[in-house]
């Protein structure tokens, strides 16, 4: 995406080495990290600002038990999912 996040991706293979588990870098794909900050945004302005990092961790745990379950994790696929999330949030705080 840029070279923060691939730099960023680069460390967490290095940490997860460092604790005998050899990874390959973790990627965020545009779409999704579209979808992720729209997800921080919602989470900051409907309840606190704090949760925005914590509801996009959320994010990526649901992400990962959709890929365990064997559904499809292809981007469009997850960034649809947090689309709906964070689409919900929102219009709650709407109404």
């Amino acid at each position: 995406m840029n070279p923060f996040f691939d730099d960023l991706g680069s460390r967490f293979t290095t940490a997860a080495s460092q604790r005998g588990a050899t990874i390959a870098p973790p990627t965020l794909d545009p779409a999704v990290a579209a979808e992720l900050l729209e997800l921080a945004r919602v989470a900051a302005h409907t309840q606190e600002r704090r949760f925005a990092p914590l509801a996009s961790f959320l994010a990526g745990v649901a992400a990962e038990r959709l890929r365990a379950a064997g559904g499809r994790t292809d981007p469009e696929t997850v960034a649809g999912m947090i689309r709906d999330v964070w689409s919900q949030l929102e219009a709650e705080a709407t109404a």
